[in-house]
């Protein structure tokens, strides 16, 4: 017999669910059927379907948070530090896939104060990896020639991205992409020495 948790099983079927037919036209009585609970069971954990979708990606965002303040504790050689950081925004990205693309595809349905909620906590995880980065400009090991925010749009968009292009069916390991697209960026940011 499996053991998860109701909202494990509500927030899987839901991923599911609004992957495959969408947000809005997916219904809580789907999602409770698809996850073998009853309604009351999923309100015991979610207050409505806002609520879900924005625990989808609130499940992601903390655990992000979470591994950058952990990557950031352990301190160490600045552009290291930047390294440890990107791939494992990229990892948790892949990893999580398609709760990420859901969450975007549907991310403009979420109630104002929920778009607000998520706003605040991404700008919050991208104002310190920019932190990162403008240590690592301080410290000699980064170009200044393109502003810091430049540099974080440019980052972000190859994860935000990844749901474009990256099957973990294909010959690529997730570790392998999130290896190489920051060796890219790094690559795009270092100063090179002579």
């Amino acid at each position: 017999m499996k053991e998860t948790s109701v909202a494990d099983d509500v927030t899987r079927a839901a991923v599911e669910l609004f992957s495959t037919q969408g947000y809005a036209n997916t219904s809580v009585q789907q999602i409770v059927e698809a996850a073998g609970v009853t309604k009351g069971a999923m309100y015991h954990y979610f207050e409505s379907k806002d609520d879900l979708l924005f625990g989808i990606y609130d499940r992601l965002l903390s655990l992000q948070k979470t591994h950058l303040d952990a990557i950031i504790s352990r301190g160490g050689p600045m552009d290291e530090v930047l390294r440890a950081a990107c791939v494992d925004v990229l990892e948790t990205s892949i990893e999580y896939l398609p709760e990420g693309t859901v969450f975007f595809r549907s991310a403009h349905m979420l109630s104002t104060p929920r778009q607000g909620e998520v706003t605040r906590r991404r700008r919050e995880y991208h104002d310190e990896f920019a932190a990162l980065i403008q240590q690592g400009r301080e410290a000699g090991l980064f170009r200044t020639d393109i502003p810091v925010p430049l540099l974080v749009a440019h980052f972000f968009s190859d994860v935000h991205y990844l749901s474009h292009w990256y099957s973990p069916h294909g010959p690529e390991s997730r570790t392998l992409v999130a290896e190489q697209l920051t060796e890219l960026f790094l690559s795009s940011i270092r100063i090179p020495k002579d």
